[in-house]
């Protein structure tokens, strides 16, 4: 696995910075972009558990919880953030390598 910095993004100032690389947790979401994992088969649990429909996944970086996206209605790995505190999560889709800061509002690559 590479490391994650963060990416440049057209739409906000250059120089942005993410203060919580240190909490991403080694291991986990160790592939991106190959949308590996047990669950991402299953999908979010909690929009299973309502009997929703998630239009995409994305991966906790601190703990692996995988939850929907926020152009899904449960947007629960926004809820998942809110709840915990954790800052980090990145595309569970395949072919996407990316990921987001919640707190310091930045995109991250994997080089």
């Amino acid at each position: 696995m590479g490391t994650w910095t963060v990416a440049a993004d057209g739409g906000r100032p250059e120089g942005r910075s993410c203060s919580h690389l240190g909490q991403v947790v080694p291991g986990i979401g160790s592939s991106p972009g190959t949308g590996e994992g047990p669950d991402v088969a299953t999908g979010c649990a909690e929009c299973a558990a309502q009997e929703q429909r998630w239009v995409h996944l994305r991966r906790c970086l601190t703990c692996g919880h995988l939850g929907c996206c926020d152009s899904s209605r449960g947007r629960h790995a926004t809820a998942h953030h809110e709840r915990t505190g954790h800052p980090i999560a990145r595309s569970a889709e395949e072919g996407e390598t990316w990921a987001w800061c919640y707190s310091d509002e930045v995109f991250l690559e994997c080089r």
